[in-house]
C-alpha cells in the first residue's frame, strides 16, 4: 500500500484534472451556483417594488425544470404516444421528439440580460431611430387590473421594431414574454431572445404533437400569471393595414383559463412614420416571402446608427404606441374567433395617426398636385377634424406647420415626391409605398372624412424622371438625406 507507482506526466495531469472537475462538480458548482442564486434573488426582490407587475416566479424557475414539466404533463405523454401510433416508431423516440420541440420552445429568462442589457440596447435603439412617443395611455385602467391576473398586451404588428419598442415602453411597469417566429432563431441571437423571456414558434407546424406541447407551455405559462405580449395576426402586416387575427395563441391561453385564472387583453397600437421593413412587405404582397435576409438588416441599421451618431442623419420620424381599454376575458361572452375579432378592432380604434402616414393620406386624395398653400390647407382641417373625433392623434398641435415639414423631410429624404411649380404629388413609381402608409390611419381618417373632402377622386400620379435628377443631386449634396 505504500509502494511508489510510476506515471507518466501527461496521465499524472489527466487524473488531476478529473478530481478537480469532480471535486467541483460535487462541492465547488453546488455552493457557487448557491451564493449567486442568493444575490439574484435579492436583486430580483428590490426589483420587483419598483415595477408595476412584479417578476413571476414561474419565470425564475430554472429552464430545465420548466422543460420536464411541459414535457410531463399528461396530455403531451398522450400525444406522444398517439404520434408514435400514427407514425409507426417506437413511444421512446416520439418522447424525444416532444422534448426536442419542449426545449425549442421553453425560454430562458435572465433578469441581468432583461435588465442589464435588453432594457437598454432596447431604449437607445428606439430612441436613436425614431422620436418615441407614448400616444393614449390609461394609468387608472391599467392599475386596476387585479395583481392576479395574467396580463396579455394584444399588438398590431407593423415592424420587428415592434419588440424593441414596447420593451422599452413597459420596462417599469413589468417584463414581456413575446411570442416569436421562426426568424429569430438564429445563433446568437436566438439565445439573447431566450434570456429575455420570449419563446419560439413554429408559425408553419401542423403536427399535432407540436402543437400540444406549445399549447402546454402557454398554458403553464397563463396559469402562473406570467405577463405576454403577442401578435394577433401571426406575421408582419403586408398591407400596412392591421389584419385578421389567427387564433391559435389566443385559443391555448383562453383555454388554460378555463379554471379560473383570470386573463386580461390589454390592446396595444403601434404606428410609424417610417417602417424599416416597407419596401420588403410589399414585395411580399404577391406571395413570394420576404426577400431580405436578416445580416442585410442588421447591416443597414448599424449603418444607419452610425450615421445618427455622427450626426448625419436625422430621425426616421415618429414611432408611437397607444394602449386601449382593457379587456377581461371573464366579461367577454364570445368564443376565441369573436375575442380576436374584438381585439383587432380594440387596437385599431386607438391607433396614433402619425405626420407621414396622414400626409400620404392627404397626397393619394388629390386630385391634381397640391400648391403648398393648398396643402397647408387640406392639412390643417384635417388635423381640426381628427381632434374633433376624438381620434388618438400624435401631430405636434402647437405647431403643425413643423409637423408638415418634418413629414415632407422624411418623404423627401427617399426621394418619394415629385415638387414642381404645379405642386407636390406622389411620384407614380411609389404609389405603393404611399398606400401602404396611408392604410395603417385609413379606419380613423374615415371617420372625420367630410362630405366634401369624400368626393375628391384619387391622385393623377406623376412620373419619376422629373424628380429624378433633382433629388440625386440634393441626396449627394446633402449627407443628411442618403439613403440604403
Amino acid at each position: 500500500m505504500t509502494q511508489t507507482v510510476s506515471l507518466p506526466l501527461w496521465l499524472f495531469l489527466l487524473i488531476l484534472l478529473f478530481a478537480g472537475v469532480t471535486f467541483a462538480s460535487h462541492f465547488l458548482f453546488p455552493s457557487v451556483r448557491w451564493f449567486f442564486r442568493r444575490r439574484l434573488e435579492k436583486a430580483v426582490a428590490r426589483l420587483n417594488t419598483r415595477l408595476a407587475r412584479p417578476i413571476e416566479p414561474f419565470k425564475l424557475a430554472r429552464r430545465r425544470d420548466t422543460i420536464q414539466r411541459v414535457t410531463y404533463a399528461p396530455q403531451v405523454l398522450a400525444a406522444v404516444t398517439a404520434h408514435a401510433k400514427a407514425e409507426g416508431i417506437p413511444e421512446e423516440v416520439a418522447f424525444e421528439q416532444a422534448r426536442r420541440y419542449a426545449r425549442e420552445i421553453v425560454p430562458g429568462f435572465s433578469a441581468f440580460a432583461y435588465f442589464g442589457f435588453a432594457i437598454r440596447a432596447a431604449k437607445w435603439l428606439a430612441t436613436s431611430l425614431f422620436r418615441v412617443r407614448l400616444a393614449r395611455l390609461d394609468e387608472a385602467k391599467l392599475a386596476a387590473i387585479p395583481t392576479d391576473a395574467t396580463v396579455v398586451y394584444v399588438m398590431n404588428h407593423r415592424s420587428n421594431m415592434d419588440y424593441v419598442l414596447v420593451t422599452y415602453l413597459v420596462a417599469q411597469r413589468t417584463t414581456l414574454s413575446y411570442a416569436v417566429g421562426e426568424w429569430a432563431r438564429v445563433w446568437p441571437l436566438r439565445t439573447l431572445i431566450r434570456a429575455m423571456g420570449a419563446y419560439f414558434i413554429r408559425r408553419k407546424s401542423r403536427g399535432e404533437l407540436y402543437r400540444t406541447v406549445l399549447a402546454t407551455y402557454v398554458g403553464v405559462a397563463t396559469r402562473a400569471h406570467v405577463t405576454q405580449a403577442m401578435f394577433p395576426e401571426g406575421r408582419l402586416s403586408l398591407t400596412g393595414a392591421p389584419g385578421e387575427a389567427k387564433l391559435g395563441l389566443l385559443a391555448y391561453i383562453t383555454e388554460a383559463a378555463q379554471d379560473g385564472t383570470e386573463v386580461v387583453f390589454v390592446p396595444t397600437a403601434l404606428n410609424y412614420d417610417r417602417v424599416l421593413e416597407d419596401r420588403v412587405l410589399i414585395a411580399a404582397q404577391g406571395g413570394g416571402g420576404f426577400p431580405t435576409r436578416i445580416r442585410v438588416v442588421f447591416r443597414w441599421l448599424l449603418r444607419r446608427l452610425v450615421l445618427r451618431v455622427r450626426g448625419m442623419s436625422h430621425h426616421l420620424g415618429y414611432a408611437a404606441v397607444s394602449f386601449g381599454d382593457p379587456l377581461s376575458l371573464a366579461s367577454f361572452p364570445g368564443d376565441t374567433e369573436a375575442l380576436g375579432g374584438e381585439l383587432m378592432r380594440r387596437i385599431e380604434a386607438v391607433m396614433p395617426v402619425l405626420p407621414v402616414p396622414l400626409l400620404a393620406t392627404l397626397l393619394t386624395e388629390a386630385e391634381e398636385p397640391l400648391s403648398r398653400a393648398e396643402l397647408e390647407r387640406r392639412w390643417n382641417a384635417r388635423i381640426r377634424q381628427l381632434e374633433a373625433a376624438d381620434v388618438v392623434l400624435h401631430v405636434p398641435r402647437a405647431n403643425p406647420a413643423y409637423a408638415l415639414e418634418n413629414a415632407l423631410r422624411i418623404l423627401r429624404d427617399r426621394n418619394l415626391l415629385s415638387e414642381t411649380p404645379e405642386g407636390i404629388a406622389v411620384i407614380r413609381e411609389e404609389a405603393a409605398l404611399f398606400a401602404f402608409y396611408a392604410a395603417s390611419v385609413a379606419p380613423q381618417l374615415a371617420q372625420v372624412t367630410d362630405a366634401a373632402d369624400a368626393t375628391l377622386p384619387r391622385s393623377r400620379l406623376l412620373p419619376a424622371d422629373d424628380a429624378a435628377a433633382k433629388y440625386t443631386a440634393q441626396a449627394d449634396a446633402d449627407p443628411k438625406s442618403s439613403e440604403t
